[in-house]
């Protein structure tokens, strides 16, 4: 699915919305939070500049969300408008568009990656790293690692994690998630690592600078 500014033959409906997760470039938030990003400005191939706003949040390290409404083609990035006409607060529109993406690509599902590590999935990998932002299937898993999860979103494909005290794979994570971040253009997500525990989501190691 491709991701355009294109509406027509769009849903716009609150059944619709769903998020995926981009990097926020230069960005190092340390602590988890849904911070508008406000306007952005774009320049096109003839030189013009314009402002845009989409309804966009900054998540935690240099993670983004964008909320978005799936469409047959592609998905369409939702503004700060549509988050007020369906009458949702952020946490809310997340809340919504995560147990949408379950409902239609599937629950995720972790299965074995390289080096031992796990990979989370569903039935779309472009909707594949947004999982991370499904707190139920975490918890889920810390009632069996509660040392915590050691989590990397390098790009929308990659949703990846290993158990905390898994030294061996941990000590692996940071050069080779920074290779594969780095060398995914368009598709890469954030160059960080993460841990979730004691039900929170906090950096595990820093956004790499460029």
């Amino acid at each position: 699915m491709m991701i355009g500014s294109a509406r027509a033959q769009v849903d716009t409906s609150a059944q619709n919305l769903m998020v995926v997760v981009r990097e926020a470039i230069g960005a190092n938030q340390n602590s988890e939070t849904l911070e508008p990003l406000g306007r952005g400005r774009l320049k096109l191939s003839d030189g013009r500049e314009f402002e845009f706003e989409l309804a966009a949040f900054l998540l935690l390290g240099d993670m983004q969300i964008r909320f978005v409404f799936d469409g047959p083609q592609f998905m369409s990035n939702a503004k700060p408008q549509d988050r007020a006409r369906l009458g949702l607060a952020p946490a809310e529109a997340l809340a919504l568009a995560v147990a949408n993406i379950k409902r239609v690509y599937g629950d995720p599902v972790a299965k074995p990656w390289e080096m031992g590590l796990m990979q989370v999935e569903g039935r779309s990998p472009d909707l594949d790293s947004s999982y991370v932002l499904d707190r139920a299937f975490w918890r889920h898993l810390l009632r069996e690692h509660p040392e915590g999860l050691v989590v990397a979103v390098p790009k929308r494909g990659a949703l990846l994690f290993t158990p905390a005290n898994e030294e061996a794979k941990v000590q692996w994570l940071p050069d080779n998630i920074a290779r594969l971040h780095a060398t995914s253009g368009k598709l890469r997500v954030s160059s960080a690592l993460y841990l979730f525990k004691d039900d929170r989501w906090t950096v595990f190691q820093s956004p790499r600078s460029e």
